[in-house]
């Protein structure tokens, strides 16, 4: 096909540098919104008089002949046309003739690949957001089914106190409920057209830039052309929010993944979402828990390459803007497989409540309710603090846990203590008696689960909401 612009030229590209400056090997991605925008804008061509209403019925005829076949597999697209735009016009000029030119009517490819990467970004957002809800969804469930699953809570990665485990996987919820709301939040800032704009400055012809607006399911236009052309805030949040996802996934991915090893046996991982050793016929790896981890390291890189990409460019497009694509097509792939797979992880893997119990008693994870326990009885708890350690140091020496200890032993650190202080170091009351909000008790986490929930209907109502405006026409 020949160049839009090989009108100024008078010798054709070297063969390397046209290669080297193609894109379509990666944007071929934005063809069926590279369809869906310029459906829209043909319609409008016609409304307004630009072109023809025979012209204009002509054009849309055509794309959706060109996107019926794009949907069959049936397009093959070449490198000489450069990118997805000219690939996708040579089919409409072979579907409807010399009239296909008009398609390029009151428009530049820089508002047009700003158009088709809003678009594809607005579907990413749903897709992704859906794949949020499924990951949300295994961590109530499995939360719920575990209520009296009593483990080890850590901090600095040693045992610190005694959660329910319910506890600690809706700790993970609240975080995917908070990726969500940011993937919400940054619709209305995706979902504003720039087509229309033109090359930079806009365009003489009277186009109605409201009426694609409407026809493409935009809740508004850039009120600047130079800034519709040049913007990738939106792409930079997307990819924020990515990264986000992937870090939260990554800290639970570590901790399935010390979970499933024999030192702690917290859970078994199932077999089809486990790996195995070449030469070490015992081994089952949490393989896909370690990806995924590895794999956040792909979207902080996409992250960092846009950033770097768009620092002090001048204003409107510049060709470093074609490197603003492959990144976020990766962080879109990347993000949603792992998502997938960590729900799957979820739902499937066993989980161990005696190991989980057994390192629990351990490692003095009641310790604090023995210092809060003398506290109650009016010790100022610095004070308590102090006898609770001594009597901590005591079993250290002696090799036992605070349980093994007899009443006498307790007096003789503190005449405070009495016989309930075996009832109070329990591990049942060390949980349910932290009752307040948000805390580790059965009823505070069954409160907790029941507002997982409420979130998780409120981010599935907004993604079958949305899902319609996404659905090319």
């Amino acid at each position: 096909m020949k160049k839009l612009w090989g009108g100024r030229f008078s010798d054709s590209a070297d063969a390397f540098a046209e290669a080297f400056g193609a894109s379509i090997s990666f944007d071929q991605t934005f063809a069926p919104y590279d369809i869906q925008g310029s459906i829209a804008h043909a319609t409008m061509l016609g409304e307004t008089g630009i072109i023809s209403a025979e012209e204009s019925r002509q054009i849309v005829e055509g794309l959706k002949k060109v996107r019926q076949r794009w949907e069959r597999g049936e397009l093959e697209f070449r490198l000489s046309d450069e990118d997805i735009h000219m690939n996708i016009e040579r089919y409409l000029t072979e579907e409807i003739g010399p009239v296909a030119g008009k398609l390029h009517t009151a428009r530049s490819r820089n508002d047009q690949v700003a158009t088709d990467f809003h678009l594809y970004i607005r579907a990413q957002i749903v897709a992704i957001a859906t794949a949020i809800a499924e990951a949300q969804q295994a961590l109530i469930e499995k939360a719920r089914a575990h209520m009296d699953a009593i483990m080890p809570g850590y901090t600095h990665l040693q045992r610190a106190q005694p959660v329910l485990f319910s506890h600690h996987l809706l700790a993970y919820a609240a975080m995917l409920d908070r990726d969500g709301g940011r993937l919400v939040d940054l619709w209305k800032r995706v979902n504003i057209l720039p087509l229309g704009a033109g090359a930079l400055a806009g365009t003489t012809f009277p186009i109605d830039r409201e009426r694609v607006a409407t026809l493409l399911r935009f809740e508004g236009v850039y009120e600047n052309s130079m800034d519709a052309v040049s913007d990738r805030d939106f792409a930079l949040e997307f990819l924020n929010c990515c990264a986000t996802v992937m870090m939260h996934l990554s800290r639970l991915c570590e901790e399935i993944i010390i979970w499933s090893t024999g030192e702690f046996s917290f859970i078994e991982l199932h077999d089809s979402l486990s790996t195995g050793s070449s030469i070490m016929p015992q081994k089952k790896n949490a393989d896909f828990a370690e990806l995924i981890r590895g794999k956040t390291g792909r979207v902080y890189g996409a992250l960092t390459t846009l950033y770097t990409v768009m620092k002090g460019l001048p204003l409107t497009y510049n060709k470093d803007m074609q490197e603003d694509k492959e990144g976020v097509f990766d962080a879109t792939e990347t993000v949603y497989g792992s998502l997938k797979i960590a729900a799957a992880m979820i739902r499937t893997l066993t989980v161990n409540k005696e190991a989980m119990r057994a390192h629990a008693e351990r490692g003095f994870t009641n310790a604090t309710d023995a210092a809060d326990y003398l506290a109650k009885k009016g010790l100022p708890f610095r004070e308590a603090h102090e006898v609770v350690g001594k009597l901590v140091k005591h079993c250290v020496i002696a090799k036992c846990d605070l349980g093994a200890l007899t009443l006498e032993t307790y007096k003789s650190f503190s005449p405070l203590f009495e016989r309930d202080i075996f009832e109070a170091i329990s591990l049942e009351t060390v949980v349910n008696r932290r009752l307040t909000r948000g805390g580790t008790g059965t009823q505070a986490v069954e409160a907790q689960s029941v507002i997982a929930g409420q979130r998780l209907q409120h981010l599935t109502a907004w993604v079958q909401s949305h899902q319609a405006l996404v659905v090319a026409e």
